[in-house]
């Protein structure tokens, strides 16, 4: 279902043709239908995508709803809006000006969902796009949406990061957005990070922070937002001490934002809980936890 033929060359091109030894077993192992326990229904949706004509578009419809939820977008695909849970133009709009020219780079994008920042970043004049996201659905979705699109520079896989075959050095510019407060060590997600860049290369990090001057980082005891997975939650200060020891350099604060509903809630692609039901109903400020509402902060670092 992957289009390996594209992929090789595209790693070839960029000098990591040695991870097709590792990837394509990999690969093709996770891409089965004893991997997870909806696959069958995934993989038989985007087979009858694949069949269906302009002239049916509310079977189309009825066979991208199967793909749900839809957490990045929007998308228009083969006549249907895809409504996603993110406005994640916005996300888009906030960096695209920020980060260096992507005109020509190679790219990897860390847990980049369903490759819809994959395919803005082709759009903005990406080489290559490399996206990884270990949640299968994800692939599944960017594959059917491939379908439609054919963009054969960008590329989602079903994998970790640090799944990646050994220090590639070879991105010019990494992403890794909604990932780090994920991550049980932040330190060691950013030392992986850079250790795919080439010397030069930049990271775009995109996460939540806490306010605050001093630089201290907080732990959720459960959850954050209704969310189980979050670890570390730091103030901007600490965020740079983080990024400074891991060792990175030119660190520039470029976007701060609070997460609103405007551009994060439930629709008909994505019919659970949402930003508004994660948030004090009494105090939009705050969580429902008692927790600072999500803020967002956007930083560009360099490898020396």
């Amino acid at each position: 279902m992957l289009d390996y033929a594209a992929l090789w060359l595209c790693l070839d091109d960029i000098g990591l043709g040695s991870w097709r030894a590792t990837l394509e077993p990999l690969l093709r192992a996770r891409l089965h239908d004893e991997t997870h326990g909806d696959f069958a229904k995934w993989r038989r949706a985007v087979e009858d995508l694949c069949t269906t004509t302009d002239d049916d578009l509310e079977r189309r419809r009825e066979l991208l709803l199967l793909l749900s939820p839809w957490r990045k977008g929007p998308f228009d695909i083969g006549g249907v809006n895809i409504d996603s849970e993110w406005r994640s133009s916005f996300k888009w709009d906030r960096l695209k000006d920020a980060v260096a020219p992507l005109e020509g780079r190679n790219v990897l994008d860390v847990g980049c969902g369903n490759g819809y920042y994959a395919l803005r970043m082709c759009g903005a004049g990406a080489r290559c796009v490399i996206g990884i996201d270990p949640t299968l659905l994800y692939v599944m979705q960017f594959i059917a949406v491939q379908h439609f699109i054919a963009e054969k520079r960008a590329h989602v896989l079903p994998l970790r990061l640090q799944e990646l075959p050994g220090d590639a050095h070879a991105f010019d510019t990494v992403f890794s957005m909604g990932v780090l407060y994920h991550q049980r060590s932040p330190i060691d997600h950013l030392h992986r990070l850079g250790k795919t860049l080439r010397p030069g290369g930049q990271l775009v990090l995109e996460t939540i922070f806490v306010p605050g001057e001093e630089s201290y980082a907080c732990t959720p005891g459960d959850r954050y937002a209704r969310m189980p997975n979050v670890w570390l939650l730091p103030t901007i200060p600490e965020l740079t001490t983080w990024l400074r020891r891991s060792g990175y350099r030119d660190i520039d604060i470029v976007d701060q934002s609070l997460t609103t509903t405007e551009e994060q809630r439930s629709s008909d692609w994505m019919r659970f809980e949402s930003l508004a039901e994660a948030l004090d109903p009494d105090d939009q400020t705050r969580t429902i936890e008692g927790w600072p509402a999500p803020r967002r902060v956007i930083v560009l670092a360099k490898v020396p």
